[in-house]
């Protein structure tokens, strides 16, 4: 079955026997029907507090992220990590093809952290990190970067990245003399973490799930609403007209081609009988 390629775990085909997946959290499928853990799917946002560290079981006895989720009685499971002396955004699901194609460079989703550093940021440095620092493990160029606020002797960042290499955003700075004191993820692709207190956390709403999905390909891109122009009807009945009557004394609104319309009482003019005006 599986060398056959009938077996597929979120949502990519496996054919090597021997392969392990964990029904709880991964979706798994044979000939496109999922198999295993019939669970209510959960998607949560927690501002994770810093010295909490991102796993589900810590063996050295430290609160993990999973603690601090009261009341919730699925098995969730982090999408990425944040170390432990990073707070903000993170997100735990038990939708295995939703945490795969987040945490897969081919979608390139954005995480937007804001930085506190040692030093001044110069124009100079700011060019240099626009442009890509290299690490020992490759380039990195973050999406974006601006200096939020000087201070005497740190600067205030924010950049977005779209890796997920560890320590990432510490190391990039570490690599421009500008070791970070304070570390936060403030947005994930099309969330934010808005004011949601450290400690807590809430499930996703409908909207902001559909355009996460939309995000990493799970469904089509939302179409934005039409223009209401485009959607006007026809006018009701005792609303004013659209176009406004003539001014006294001005001149009279041209006609469809291009002659003066009729008169009020209805008179034949350049462009020919009027239209007949409607009753109320």
């Amino acid at each position: 079955m599986i060398l056959a390629g009938r077996v597929a775990v979120n949502g990519e085909v496996v054919r090597a026997l021997g392969t392990k997946a964990d029904p709880a959290r991964d979706v798994i499928t044979v000939d496109g029907e999922r198999v295993g853990g019939a669970q209510q799917r959960r998607v949560i946002m927690l501002h994770k507090p810093r010295g909490v560290v991102t796993t589900v079981h810590d063996p050295e006895g430290r609160e993990t992220v999973r603690g601090l989720l009261a009341g919730v009685d699925e098995r969730v499971y982090p999408v990425g990590r944040l170390d432990v002396q990073t707070t903000g955004l993170l997100l735990l699901t038990n939708d295995g093809a939703l945490a795969a194609r987040l945490g897969h460079p081919r979608w390139a989703i954005d995480r937007v952290y804001r930085a506190k550093v040692d030093g001044r940021f110069d124009e100079a440095t700011l060019t240099r990190l626009r442009r890509g620092v290299r690490l020992p493990d490759g380039k990195v160029r973050p999406s974006s970067a601006r200096v939020v606020r000087q201070l005497p002797t740190k600067t205030w960042l924010e950049l977005a990245v779209h890796e997920g290499r560890r320590h990432i955003v510490r190391r990039l700075f570490e690599a421009l003399g500008h070791p970070v004191d304070k570390l936060a993820r403030v947005a994930l692709g099309p969330l934010h973490l808005g004011g949601l207190a450290p400690g807590a956390w809430r499930d996703l709403t409908p909207q902001e799930l559909e355009r996460l999905e939309a995000a990493v390909g799970l469904r089509p891109a939302p179409r934005p609403r039409a223009a209401a122009a485009v959607a006007r009807g026809p006018r009701g009945r005792g609303t004013p007209p659209r176009t406004p009557p003539p001014r006294p004394g001005g001149p009279r609104p041209r006609g469809r081609h291009g002659g003066r319309s009729a008169s009020p009482a209805g008179r034949e003019t350049a462009a020919g009988p009027g239209p007949r005006p409607r009753r109320p």
